[in-house]
């Protein structure tokens, strides 16, 4: 036992409590009894990377507080009955504003969950929480059979506006002529992934010459495939920046999934392969998700710098217009380059590079501008889930959730060639408190539509619509591999589910 005890220790798998943290004088007003708990990580069936639920402070006359009592007014105890140990990581965040976000990750699958929210020695709302098990974790390979039971507990929607506009073009998919015309057409010169998920296994061939970024769509396969039963379907993925499909409606255009769409192309847009891993990754390697961002907001509003800020590489001609104005403008616009690649440093046109702002530092300013790069920014949905507000370049790219956004409601445009940055600022200047609601809603909009579960609902809705779209079975190429899962010796899980007809 003890050396078990250990080798968790290593690996970080076991939960370490601080004692019971000192809670500051004015949380003596809160409730516990009063207080409210709630979210998809205290429903056993919701299995994501990450689990998390949220908790509002209220105090004893019934009130929601506003502003933080203090990150550690709460404690969250995760405990399992049959285990001695609970591999669990938990992660309490303090958005600051009465709220918070407690997080936790499972490394094994547990018979039952016990969920301990505490108030100094209190339980809080309903604590204990009672998860009824089995309670899976990430990496086990226990797929719900019956979608429509999966989409019911996700909360799903029935459909995604993007997709419906993107498979719109397609009256029908022949999985047999697109895999031989897509390598014919673009296999010579782009970066491509043939996938075929067949019985929930996924098979890959790749096709090009830079194909690293391979590993972010086998991994969100699998996840999903782990999850839920997937329909058979066959599919072409562009491991590429740029959309590939630029041919019109009324040529012969091939199905082409990409990361970012755009005005002029007619690829089929997932969430980025930055989102999805952070969403994947969460409390795993990567700092910089939807969830930490919460956590990340910088000052309170009114103590915010502003000034309009910016920071990236040279990768468009807009962002050398944006650096040369925030030097005629200082007191206006910080924007710096951090490195360049694709145009010849000017010092001075441009400046001296500076050094990386972590990014949760952006939020020290109120206005974060977003501009392209090479395509989309990938930093959106980042920027609107912070307490900043997004001037967003007007653009022909767009990633799966743009056309959800609505202009001077969630965001303020901007005109592609910035013309009216330096006005529209000002304008922000003098309407403070109407800058203060579209940073909420944009700040809403990405907490409640760029989650998770809304990714993997995302993605498995684009794989059922499209897989209705097929006409011939989708086959296991010749040249194509089994993707295998991670194996994980330490901790095994043994899938419970029963089948569909039982389940009915």
């Amino acid at each position: 036992m003890l050396l078990r005890f250990c080798l968790w220790s290593l690996l970080g798998l076991v939960v370490f409590r601080p004692e019971l943290p000192q809670v500051r004088a004015d949380s003596a007003t809160l409730s516990a009894a009063k207080t409210l708990v709630w979210g998809p990580g205290l429903e056993p069936n919701i299995v994501l990377p990450a689990r998390y639920f949220f908790i509002q402070a209220v105090d004893n006359s019934g009130r929601n507080l506003t502003t933080s009592p203090g990150e550690k007014t709460f404690e969250v105890k995760i405990t399992s009955p049959l285990e001695h140990f609970t591999r669990i990581w938990i992660q309490v965040l303090d958005r600051q504003d009465g709220s918070f976000l407690v997080r936790y990750r499972m490394y094994a699958s547990y018979t039952d969950l016990h969920i301990q929210v505490l108030l100094v020695d209190q339980h809080v709302a309903k604590s204990p929480y009672i998860l009824k098990g089995p309670v899976y974790h990430e990496g086990c390979d226990c797929p719900q059979l019956d979608d429509s039971v999966w989409l019911s507990h996700m909360g799903c929607p029935h459909s995604f506006p993007q997709i419906k506009n993107d498979l719109s073009q397609f009256l029908s998919v022949d999985p047999d002529r697109n895999a031989q015309e897509i390598p014919q057409r673009f296999g010579q010169r782009q970066s491509l992934c043939h996938y075929t998920i067949k019985d929930n296994k996924v098979y890959v061939k790749t096709l090009g010459e830079h194909v690293g970024f391979r590993i972010f769509m086998d991994a969100i396969l699998l996840s999903l495939s782990r999850k839920v039963k997937i329909p058979d379907l066959e599919f072409f993925v562009n491991l590429g920046d740029w959309p590939l499909e630029k041919r019109k409606a009324t040529q012969n255009t091939h199905p082409i999934f990409s990361w970012c769409g755009s005005n002029n192309t007619r690829d089929i847009v997932m969430p980025t392969y930055d989102l999805t891993e952070s969403v994947l990754e969460t409390m795993g390697r990567v700092s910089l998700d939807m969830m930490s961002v919460q956590s990340s907001t910088g000052p309170p509003w009114a103590k915010k710098n502003a000034t309009a800020f910016w920071r990236g590489r040279d990768s468009r001609q807009e962002r050398l217009e944006l650096v040369k104005l925030s030097r005629s403008h200082p007191h206006v616009i910080d924007a710096a380059f951090t490195n360049f690649f694709f145009f010849k440093h000017d010092e001075s046109l441009y400046g001296p590079l500076v050094k990386h702002v972590s990014f949760f530092d952006f939020f020290k300013y109120k206005y974060q501008i977003n501009i392209d790069g090479t395509v989309a920014a990938y930093r959106l949905p980042y920027l609107l889930a912070g307490d900043s507000v997004v001037f967003k370049q007007e653009s022909g790219y767009y990633e799966h959730f743009y056309n959800e956004l609505v202009p001077w409601e969630h965001y303020i445009p901007v005109r592609a060639d910035l013309r009216d940055l330096l006005e529209k600022i000002q304008w922000a200047r003098d309407h403070d408190e109407e800058v203060k609601k579209i940073a909420l809603a944009g700040q809403q909009f990405a907490r409640q539509r760029l989650t998770g579960e809304n990714i993997f609902c995302y993605y498995y809705q684009l794989f059922k619509e499209y897989a209705q779209l097929q006409v011939s079975e989708p086959k296991i190429r010749e040249g194509m591999e089994l993707v295998e899962h991670p194996t994980d010796d330490l901790f095994p899980c043994s899938c419970l589910r029963t089948q569909v007809k039982d389940e009915l």
